[in-house]
């Protein structure tokens, strides 16, 4: 979740970062993703308005990044962590990906309809869901609430 969290940092959109990781069985990271403009070498971000109402019809989800950067290895049973529970869009990317298990940090957008469609979506293609705090009440540790990162270089001796 930390690496997710981490390719959050990196999007531009001023009022939601999102960021994703996916990972395989082994626990190594396959990809990484976060949302903003598509192709941000073309400018997008200065071009397209970051705006709530607006933003929608432009922006790329994190998810989708993630699945669309990852190297040349198979998706199948891998797991998705994200920061935020997926809308239905990215639900069905993640299904036809074949990832079979779902981590999100936050789901403050239960209550809308694209999120419940994605709940539906997912039962129906057997893809496990879990909330990030739920994981480690399971194995009874407590969950990572921060990260810290030190650009110190080591000391010789």
């Amino acid at each position: 979740m930390g690496i997710a969290f981490l390719s959050a940092k990196r999007s531009k959109d001023p009022n939601r970062k999102v960021g994703a990781c996916i990972v395989n069985k082994k626990n190594r990271i396959i990809s990484t993703g976060y949302n903003g403009f598509p192709d941000a070498s073309t400018k997008a971000d200065e071009y397209f308005p970051w705006t709530k109402e607006e933003k929608h019809k432009y922006v790329c989800h994190a998810e989708l990044n993630a699945i669309v950067n990852k190297n040349a290895t198979s998706l199948e049973d891998c797991i998705l962590y994200s920061t935020l529970f997926p809308c239905n869009e990215c639900a069905k990317l993640l299904i036809q990906s074949r990832i079979k298990h779902v981590i999100y940090f936050s789901d403050d957008k239960a209550d809308k309809d694209a999120y419940k469609a994605s709940r539906a979506l997912f039962v129906q293609a057997d893809v496990h869901t879990t909330h990030y705090k739920d994981l480690h009440r399971r194995v009874g540790v407590p969950p990572l609430t921060e990260i810290k990162l030190e650009f110190t270089p080591p000391q010789d001796g």
